[in-house]
């Protein structure tokens, strides 16, 4: 890791007021060129820390960047991952826009586990037995840091994006909640529709062939923190969609036919 304690406490703080202020801040990456994915997770989890210290509570974990397209085109060869807070769960139904900078959506499935899951040697198996059930859910990402450049138009780096929470802001999670045995997984599929077209259409095994093999990953990366996913926390297993671009006004509609359907709103 190359930045000191201040550095990323400053970063952290930047990240926080851009949320508020809901103006974005340029490239860490670009100011910092010998910037790590270690740096970019210690901004995070600076960033995070405030947030609990201002009374929000964690409530479980997303996981990015999941498919292969979006690895090849951020240079990487894993996904990442961001926490998820209290303040960011909404139920199907308005959705508050003044919450947001550029938020966009992604279709995916949530794990709420029953048991914890730790080590360096977890399985799917594993993820399935310490699950509760899953559930459809909708992730809202967005961009506290600019996705282009505003000079060069140059593309955020995955530094940047695991910095500002793996891009984590909001999730809705609505339709039925069923054991994860009792569906054949990869084969999940959703249709996304926006103010009625139909924008996206997907099957969870574009998460890595099983949406249940980013849960597992996100256990054994978690251990050398000595850190656990825990009983009761959700995890979101990962997009099997593009982002679809999302302004006030727009209205989504997600079915996930046999696991249900839900529809939302940005007010």
């Amino acid at each position: 890791m190359s930045f000191t304690t201040e550095q990323t406490a400053a970063l952290a703080k930047e990240l926080h007021q851009s949320e508020r202020s809901r103006v974005q801040v340029e490239h860490f990456s670009k100011r910092f060129p010998g910037m790590t994915i270690e740096d970019g997770y210690a901004v995070s989890r600076a960033w995070v820390a405030m947030k609990i210290a201002e009374g929000r509570k964690p409530i479980g974990h997303k996981i990015g960047l999941t498919s292969r397209a979006m690895q090849q085109s951020s240079q990487i060869s894993e996904p990442d991952y961001g926490t998820l807070l209290d303040d960011m769960l909404f139920a199907p139904g308005d959705i508050p826009a003044e919450r947001f900078i550029a938020p966009r959506v992604e279709v995916e499935l949530a794990f709420v586990l029953k048991q914890s899951l730790s080590g360096m040697n977890v399985t799917v198996d594993d993820v399935i037995a310490a699950t509760e059930y899953v559930t459809p859910a909708i992730e809202i990402i967005d961009a506290r840091i600019e996705q282009f450049d505003r000079h060069t138009k140059a593309m955020r780096k995955v530094q940047d994006t695991i910095s500002d929470n793996a891009a984590n802001a909001g999730i809705v999670i609505g339709g039925r909640k069923m054991h994860p045995r009792e569906v054949d997984l990869p084969w999940c599929g959703a249709i996304l529709r926006q103010n009625g077209a139909v924008e996206e259409t997907g099957l969870a095994a574009g998460v890595q062939g099983h949406p249940a093999i980013g849960v597992a990953w996100l256990a054994m990366k978690l251990a050398p923190w000595g850190e656990q996913l825990q009983a009761g926390e959700i995890v979101l297993a990962g997009s099997f969609t593009r982002p679809v671009p999302a302004k006030r006004g727009d209205a989504f509609d997600a079915d996930y036919g046999p696991l249900g359907r839900f529809e939302f709103r940005f007010v």
